[in-house]
């Protein structure tokens, strides 16, 4: 297999398993009303000051229209707060509920364990590389998404 073959197949291979391994260890039976999509919005939401609508859509590369439709149901669920700006009432802010912190903890924690497993067997030299290389492939891919 050529570089370019390899490096294809393992990019398609290991979004799909980080995807599903991640939907299998934070969707579990205290978090089952959720899609993994949802534990994305609510990490973008985070836990800081509530962020405005258009932030968080932005954070996550999709409309507002389609936030809103994942923030709706995330509402009902009780794992977010939604409130009217005071200065400005249309503008909406969103936060986490105490559930939507627990939630978004759970999350954090699948992907503290996670880079903990990937850094245990590299050595120094190893890890450097891969930072590296996963940030110039970050660079990349923000470029694409900006054209």
């Amino acid at each position: 297999m050529d570089t370019y073959e390899t490096l294809n197949s393992a990019l398609v291979k290991l979004f799909r398993d980080v995807m599903d391994l991640e939907e299998q260890a934070i969707i579990n039976s205290e978090y089952c009303d959720i899609t993994n999509n949802d534990m994305h919005v609510i990490e973008a939401v985070g836990l800081e000051e509530p962020r405005n609508m258009s932030t968080i859509a932005k954070l996550l590369s999709v409309t507002v229209g389609t936030l809103t439709i994942a923030m709706n149901s995330l509402v009902k669920k009780g794992y977010v707060n939604r409130e009217r700006g005071k200065e400005d009432r249309r503008v909406v802010y969103i936060s986490l509920s105490e559930k939507g912190k627990r939630a978004y903890r759970h999350h954090e924690e699948f992907h503290r364990h996670m880079i903990d497993e990937i850094l245990r067997d590299l050595t120094k030299e190893e890890t450097e590389a891969l930072v590296k290389s996963l940030a110039k492939l970050d660079r990349w891919f923000r470029r694409f998404q900006e054209s």
